[in-house]
């Protein structure tokens, strides 16, 4: 699809819309470009707060009003999708948080747990608490975020041997930060129906990979 290539538009196809599972429950976000390529492929169908939905066909038919988002394709304007159903996927998030190198960052918020500075995440590492070679485990509570110097100046010890200290003790999250951040019950006013049906701590939870 060709798609205007004014600024306002470009914006608006970086902006999220809500991806539902076939039977209603949220999901996932990904952004409007996406969105509009899984209606054109007939992956995901445009669902309104009626619970309605549309293919990409039946969805360019619909008049735009003023309050509607939009944007210009070639010949013709359309209305922005704020929420998607997959019409063929059915599958429901795992309620637990992964054990990833994201979401140790996300947990600790880029900060180095022994000086304290907030770096870029390719500036900083991930350290062992309890370092491997002495049996220490890779799991939430004893992993965390470190700078490349504190990485260095505690090597292979523990952080009393290393004379350092924790700003806090590392732990497990109750749910996923990237979760807790993108779910935002006050994002998109379309967003709303489908939210409010589910318990919070729906989303507390990771996705199933395909």
């Amino acid at each position: 699809m060709d798609y205007s290539v004014a600024v306002p538009t470009y914006s608006i196809l970086n902006t999220k819309v809500l991806i539902l599972n076939r039977s209603y429950l949220p999901i996932h976000v990904t952004s409007v470009r996406r969105a509009f390529a899984l209606l054109y492929q007939g992956i995901a169908r445009a669902v309104n707060e009626q619970y309605q939905t549309f293919d990409f066909d039946s969805w360019s038919d619909l008049s735009v009003s003023v309050r509607d988002e939009s944007i210009g394709l070639v010949n013709r304007v359309i209305r922005v999708p704020r929420v998607i159903l997959l019409v063929g996927y059915d599958r429901v998030p795992k309620r637990q948080v992964r054990f990833s190198r994201y979401n140790i960052y996300a947990r600790d918020k880029c900060t180095c747990q022994y000086c304290g500075r907030k770096l870029p995440r390719h500036e900083l590492n991930l350290d062992h608490v309890i370092p491997r070679s002495t049996d220490g485990t890779s799991t939430w509570e004893n992993v965390v975020c470190s700078c490349q110097e504190c990485n260095r100046k505690k090597g292979g010890r523990t952080p009393q041997e290393a004379g350092m200290s924790l700003l806090r003790k590392p732990y497990k999250p109750r749910w996923t930060p990237f979760m807790q951040e993108t779910f935002s019950l006050s994002r998109y006013r379309e967003w709303l129906p489908f939210l409010n049906t589910v318990d919070v701590s729906y989303w507390n939870t990771e996705l199933l990979e395909k």
